[in-house]
C-alpha cells in the first residue's frame, strides 16, 4: 500500500462521488488507477488486501455501531480498464454506513473503464446503508465506462439499504444487482440515473426471497434525454411467505429511448409481489404552472427533473 498525496483532480473526483473535503471519517481505502494509494482502519473495521485477485476484504466486527467505511475509486490514466473485487463481511448486530463509487476523468481518445464487483455478507441482525455514486468528466472523446456488480447475502434479521446514483458524464453503464434473502430480512434499493447525448445505462435486479417474511423494495427513477438509451430489468422471485415491490419511473425527452422489463415470479402461495412501471414526458401542465411563476421553459424543466431525482 502506497501512501500518495492526492492531486487536485483526484480531490475533485472524490468530492463528486463521496463528498470528500480533505479527509474521510472512519475506515477508508482510496484506489487510484488500479492501485490502493491510501488506507485507514479502525478498532472495529479492518481492510485487508486480497492475495488471489485485485481487491480488498472489509471486515466489520460484531456490534459495531454507526461507523463509516469509504472505498472510492478514481481513474485518471488514459485507456485504463480497472477490475476490482471487494468483499464486505458484516458481523452480527453491526450497523454501518458504507460509501463507494467511481469517478473517471478522461481527457484522451482511449476508453477508461472500471468494473467493481462487490459482495456483501451480513450476519444475523446486521444493518448496512450502502451509497454508490458514479461520475464521469473530461474533454476527451474516449468513453467513460462503469459496470458495477453488487451481490447481497442477508442472514436472518439483517437488512441493507442501497442507493445507487449516476447523474453525469458516464457514457456506458451496465449495473447488475443480486440479492439472496433469508428469514425476516429487508433489502431496499433506490436507483437514480440521468443520461444524455448517446449515453446508455442498463440495470438488472435479481432478488431471491427465500426466507419467511423476507421483503424487498426496488425503486428506479431516471431521466433520458437527447439520443440516450436506458433499459431497466427487475426479476423478483417469491419463494416463501414474503413481500416485494418493484417500481420504475422514467422521464423521456428528445430522441431518447427507455425500456422497462419488470418480472415477478411467485413460487409460494403466500408470496405478495407487486410491480409498477411508468415512462412518459414531462406533463405540460407542470411546465405551465412553473412558467406562470416566472420561470423559463428550460428553468421549469430543470426544476421538475431535479425534484424527480431527489
Amino acid at each position: 500500500m502506497e501512501d500518495n498525496r492526492l492531486e487536485t483532480v483526484d480531490e475533485e473526483l472524490l468530492n463528486e462521488i463521496s463528498d470528500y473535503n480533505g479527509e474521510f471519517k472512519g475506515a477508508y481505502n482510496i484506489r487510484k488507477n488500479g492501485k490502493g494509494i491510501q488506507r485507514q482502519v479502525t478498532e472495529n473495521i479492518n481492510i485487508v488486501t486480497k492475495t488471489d485477485k485485485p481487491g480488498i476484504d472489509i471486515i466489520v466486527k460484531p456490534n459495531t455501531k454507526f461507523e463509516f467505511v469509504h472505498i472510492p475509486v478514481i481513474l485518471t490514466e488514459n485507456g485504463l480498464k480497472d477490475v476490482v473485487y471487494n468483499d464486505f463481511f458484516i458481523g452480527k448486530d453491526a450497523n454501518v454506513i458504507i460509501i463507494a463509487g467511481c469517478g473517471i476523468h478522461n481527457d484522451h481518445h482511449k476508453n477508461s473503464q472500471h468494473d467493481g464487483i462487490h459482495r456483501f455478507f451480513l450476519e444475523e441482525g446486521a444493518k448496512v446503508k450502502y451509497i454508490e455514486k458514479h461520475y464521469g468528466e473530461g474533454s476527451g472523446d474516449g468513453k467513460r465506462i462503469l459496470n458495477p456488480v453488487t451481490e447481497v447475502y442477508l442472514k436472518s434479521g439483517s437488512s441493507m439499504e442501497m442507493e445507487a446514483v449516476q447523474i453525469k458524464g458516464v457514457d456506458s453503464a451496465i449495473r447488475e444487482t443480486k440479492g439472496v434473502l433469508e428469514d425476516n430480512t429487508n433489502f431496499v434499493v433506490t436507483e437514480k440515473i440521468m443520461t444524455h447525448g448517446k449515453q446508455s445505462a442498463q440495470t438488472c435486479f435479481d432478488v431471491q426471497l427465500n426466507g419467511e417474511n423476507a421483503s424487498t423494495h426496488v425503486t428506479s427513477r431516471s431521466v433520458a434525454t437527447e439520443d440516450s438509451y436506458q433499459h431497466f430489468t427487475s426479476k423478483i422471485y417469491g419463494n416463501s411467505k414474503c413481500f416485494a415491490h418493484s417500481e420504475c419511473d422514467a422521464i423521456i425527452k428528445d430522441n431518447a429511448k427507455v425500456k422497462a422489463t419488470p418480472e415477478i415470479t411467485a413460487n409460494n402461495v403466500d408470496a405478495n409481489l407487486i410491480h409498477e412501471a411508468a415512462i412518459g414526458k414531462i406533463a405540460g401542465e407542470q411546465l405551465t404552472k412553473l412558467m406562470t411563476l416566472g420561470l423559463s421553459e428550460k428553468e421549469a424543466e430543470e426544476q421538475i427533473i431535479t425534484g424527480f431525482l431527489r
